[in-house]
């Protein structure tokens, strides 16, 4: 897309995106329903996994689905609607994850992306890139003791599924920024090693 109209339609799109992605509806939510601030719980983090904690499974799960919801919004319009492809997404599909994850709404201190990150994929690649991202954190989930080193290895793992199944340099880029910017949110749990769940050491003992 070189035409000045298309160059707007990008530009317009990425600024779109990154303002919904930045809406704190988990925040939202958990303060007008639940009446408590969603900081005051789990990790201080902004998002659905916190809303969760803060009101119950009910909100959990109505935040969790905005914030997916806004990942896709504006990448999938961008593609069905106005036929954006190819290095035009780029920015496109990294702008909302960015949004949430650095927040202008709350001083720049948003969440973590992770259900952001879901709607982006999903838009571009409808279920198959969701679907397999999330059987690779489930699977981490279980045998990882840390949230965040679930999270960075199902990334990995799906960058090298990405890489057999869409080596397309666009795809790769998206990803790239996205890795980039979800590793920097859980830059202090990484820090703290990666360990195997003691059930899971166990489980495997008892084989061997």
């Amino acid at each position: 897309m070189s035409s000045p109209t298309a160059l707007i339609i990008v530009a317009s799109m990425t600024v779109a995106g990154f303002m919904l992605g930045a809406v704190p509806f988990s925040a939202i939510i958990v303060k007008w329903l639940g009446k408590a601030n969603i900081r005051d719980f789990g990790d201080g983090n902004p998002g659905a996994v916190n809303a969760w904690k803060a009101g119950g499974w009910k909100l959990g799960l109505s935040a969790g689905f905005l914030d997916f919801a806004k990942g896709g919004a504006t990448t999938a319009i961008s593609i069905y609607v106005f036929g954006v492809e190819s290095w035009a997404l780029v920015p496109i599909a990294l702008a909302p994850v960015a949004g949430h994850a650095f927040s202008p709404f709350l001083k720049f201190r948003g969440g973590k992306a992770l259900a952001t990150t879901f709607g982006v994929w999903s838009a571009l690649t409808l279920y198959e890139a969701p679907v397999v991202l999330g059987l690779f954190l489930t699977i981490f989930y279980f045998t990882v003791d840390e949230d965040a080193w679930s999270v960075i290895l199902a990334m990995v793992c799906f960058f090298i599924l990405l890489l057999i199944t869409i080596p397309e340099g666009y795809i790769l880029t998206v990803w790239a920024g996205d890795f980039a910017i979800v590793a920097y949110k859980h830059r202090l749990e990484l820090a703290m090693g990666v360990h195997l769940k003691p059930a899971f050491l166990k489980m495997v003992r008892r084989r061997a």
